[in-house]
């Protein structure tokens, strides 16, 4: 039997179910519905290609980006303040057209921090009424310029640093959310499959109950039994009637939450599944699964990580010194080919410092803050981890020994029916009292309803430590195959 279903068939077209009146499901159609089709899986997925864009585009951003600017045109025609050589002020009438366009390509360094472009760009220029007017032009055929921060914090090599952590954290967020929904639809589907055991056991108890009033009457009439005991045997067919509706109506409310879960508008009839995976699980390796593929694990390498990058932050804002260098050629002239012709060097260079001399402290107490930060968030992170260690040692532990209590349980059931039947044979010939012969239906009862539940425990644990360590233990396999193939 295939129990776990690959992520891939979230893509898969919806059951037809409009035609039937009852859906009969195992736990793997079920299972595989509940993450084609609930509202959970559907906002995981969501949540997952919200991530993958949001790292698409950082990914984009650190690769050359190309841009054009241009201004086209740029008519001024009016009065203008000018300044002459002996410093008085008189206005000058303009009156020009302009063009200009750049293209532009940019590309970030992450080495270094720094961001390196070159440039091709043409200006344009046309003058009216005034003596020399005519058409200027400037070229600059190609110019790179580096702008560098110098002794300060590369933020470019710190977010390529945490980003890949950001998106491998939603990926296992992902995967986890939806071994969640399988957990969910584990829980509904065992809800309802105890349901309608309760419901069985109830018209099972109330048919024998009503045979062992009806011989009782007999025996009444014949002197073999008490009046106190066919008033207890009484008694307990009307307890039985009322057992039978309270669990025909814990049914239907199950089975609503089902349909509604799954969304589907038929009754869905859930079967026992009775064939479970032979696995032993060794805490080492879940754990190193887990180290691996877990989101809460990455979370607290990416928590460690932006700690550090707030330290690194703080401690190289005590002073701000940036290069700006360009280096290039650049003509003009009348006409286009002039303005390409005898082209001379164009260079700039720029070296800006920021050095505060006195800030009362403030740049001291943002180092500190964040190195406080840093240790509170180093504390948390390693009593986190102590929890996430146990919490993985408590499941296997607790795995391991549930084929063990579910055998154990099946046993317990096969001998409560036994010894319940056998009762009640010996009942109708008067060997045993009502009182037995309760306790017996009793043992009886909680027998069956015990075995339903270890199932549901021992399936509940397995993919609880799906959850965990984002691995599928019964094909030895990473659950992130199909991760990329649902997104797109």
């Amino acid at each position: 039997m295939n129990r776990l279903i690959p992520l891939c068939l979230v893509l898969l077209p919806h059951f037809g179910l409009a035609q039937t009146d009852t859906l009969r499901l195992s736990l793997d159609e079920c299972i595989a519905m509940a993450r084609r089709q609930s509202v959970d899986a559907a906002v995981a997925l969501g949540e997952l290609r919200s991530a993958y864009w949001q790292w698409r585009s950082y990914r984009a951003d650190q690769l050359p980006e190309v841009s054009l600017s241009a201004t086209t045109p740029s008519y001024n025609k009016c009065y203008s303040s000018y300044q002459q050589a002996d410093g008085g002020m008189s206005f000058v009438r303009n009156d020009y057209l302009g063009l200009s366009g750049s293209l532009y390509v940019t590309q970030k360094l992450w080495p270094t921090g720094g961001t390196l472009s070159l440039e091709s760009s043409l200006d344009y220029l046309h003058q009216s009424g005034n003596i020399g007017s005519g058409n200027q032009l400037m070229s600059l055929p190609v110019a790179v310029t580096l702008t560098q921060p110098l002794f300060g914090v590369n933020h470019q090599k710190w977010n390529r640093r945490i980003e890949p952590l950001r998106y491998r954290e939603a990926q296992a967020r992902f995967l986890t959310e939806t071994e969640q929904v399988a957990m969910q639809a584990i829980s509904l589907y065992f809800g309802l499959l105890l349901a309608g055991e309760q419901v069985n056991i109830a018209r099972q108890n109330l048919q024998t109950a009503e045979k062992l009033y009806e011989v009782a009457q007999a025996k009444r009439r014949m002197g073999t039994i008490s009046e106190n005991d066919v008033l207890q045997l009484r008694l307990d067919m009307l307890t039985a009637r009322s057992a039978l509706t309270n669990s025909e109506s814990t049914r239907q409310a199950r089975q609503f939450a089902l349909r509604s879960f799954l969304d589907v508008e038929a009754d869905i009839e859930p079967t026992v599944p009775e064939e479970i995976p032979q696995l032993h699980l060794v805490y080492d390796e879940v754990l190193s699964h887990a180290l691996l593929n877990n989101a809460q694990a990455t979370t607290m390498r990416r928590r460690q990580m932006e700690a550090d990058y707030a330290v690194a932050s703080a401690r190289a804002n005590r002073q701000s010194v940036n290069l700006y260098a360009q280096v290039g050629y650049t003509g003009t002239g009348e006409n286009m080919g002039a303005a390409y012709r005898h082209l001379l060097s164009n260079e700039v260079v720029q070296v800006g410092v920021t050095i505060p001399l006195l800030d009362w402290g403030k740049r001291k107490g943002q180092r500190k803050m964040a190195e406080s930060n840093r240790e509170i968030v180093q504390g948390q992170l390693r009593q986190q981890a102590q929890d996430f260690r146990q919490n993985i040692f408590i499941l296997t532990e607790q795995f391991n020994n549930q084929a063990q209590q579910l055998s154990i349980a099946c046993e317990a059931d096969t001998i409560a029916r036994r010894r319940y039947h056998t009762n009640v044979e010996t009942f109708k010939i008067g060997s045993i009292s009502t009182l037995e012969l309760s306790n017996a239906q009793t043992a009886k009862d909680e027998a069956r309803l015990g075995r339903i539940q270890q199932l549901y425990n021992y399936w509940y644990y397995y993919y609880q430590l799906r959850s965990i360590a984002l691995w599928d233990f019964e094909r030895g396999c990473d659950l992130s195959a199909d991760v990329e193939q649902l997104i797109k």
